[in-house]
């Protein structure tokens, strides 16, 4: 099983540490992609004007401090990824209260997306950053478009080798924010064992129930779904294998059309927010 995970906005900066090794991280193939999209980030925030770099990053006048981080990113302390992201998936995730099986299998299995780093792997070592993958950077350009070809050259020989083979030929669980989908997309065999979780509010209004789509609280419940499946000791090889194991989890789990040849369709419905 491999999980595929949004980041978080906010993040956790170490007090100490070693700084960032880019070589050190998971999948090596993206290691030239990641140093110039950092020494873009770096520059922009250590050398333009303070405000610019702020409009660039759509940061608030509150967040400037975001800024000054970015620019340090080289000598910043770093700590494992899995330490680092926090926010709503992650709390409810809770990576640290984890059974030593569960918390392995997670850290096997997933792979976070990242606007800075492409994507990594919960125990590779990386500083607190601000840069979502909707920035458009000097030298660079839209990282959204960039992560999309440097990974699409770069990521499928690289998970081979930096994941296990279970989580390269089983079932992949598409948990990402739509903002990072486009990054990077199964294709052939792969899309065929991929499912992509959307969780769908289901309430009474008038007597009529009514579903509507949640976002903050979407976060939560695909955290909670990857700590059960873990603390399950559940590794679903297919989509109807996870739909079976959600369902024994007690989540209500209806699938949608999907296009032909494309990943599986899942909607968790739930009641309570």
């Amino acid at each position: 099983m491999l999980i595929l995970l949004p980041p978080s906005e906010g993040k956790a900066a170490p007090g100490s540490g070693d700084p960032l090794d880019v070589a050190s991280l998971s999948l090596p193939g993206l290691t030239r992609a990641r140093e110039r999209v950092l020494e873009s980030l770096v520059t922009l925030c250590a050398q333009a004007d303070p405000d610019q770099a702020r409009t660039v990053l759509g940061l608030s006048p509150g967040q400037a401090g975001e800024v000054l981080r970015n620019a340090r990113l080289w000598e910043a302390p770093a700590a494992p990824a899995g330490e680092i992201y926090t926010g709503v998936l992650y709390d409810a995730l809770d990576l640290a209260s984890l059974s030593a099986p569960a918390y392995d299998l997670v850290a096997r299995s997933a792979l976070v997306f990242s606007g800075l780093w492409g994507a990594v792997r919960l125990g590779d070592r990386i500083p607190a950053y601000r840069c979502s993958v909707g920035v458009k950077l000097p030298e660079v350009g839209a990282l959204g478009a960039y992560w999309k070809r440097a990974m699409a050259e770069a990521l499928p020989k690289a998970l081979p080798k930096a994941l296990p083979a279970a989580a390269c030929d089983g079932l992949v669980l598409d948990l990402r924010s739509s903002a990072y989908v486009p990054m990077w997309t199964p294709r052939g065999a792969a899309a065929g064992r991929a499912a992509v979780v959307r969780v769908m509010h289901e309430r009474v209004v008038n007597g009529v129930p009514k579903r509507s789509v949640v976002s903050h609280f979407n976060k939560a419940t695909k955290g909670r779904l990857v700590r059960d499946l873990a603390m399950a000791g559940a590794e679903p090889g297919t989509p109807a294998e996870l739909v079976a194991a959600l369902r024994d989890l007690k989540y209500t789990v209806e699938e949608r059309t999907a296009a032909a040849g494309g990943p599986r369709q899942l909607d968790v419905v739930v009641t309570e927010l």
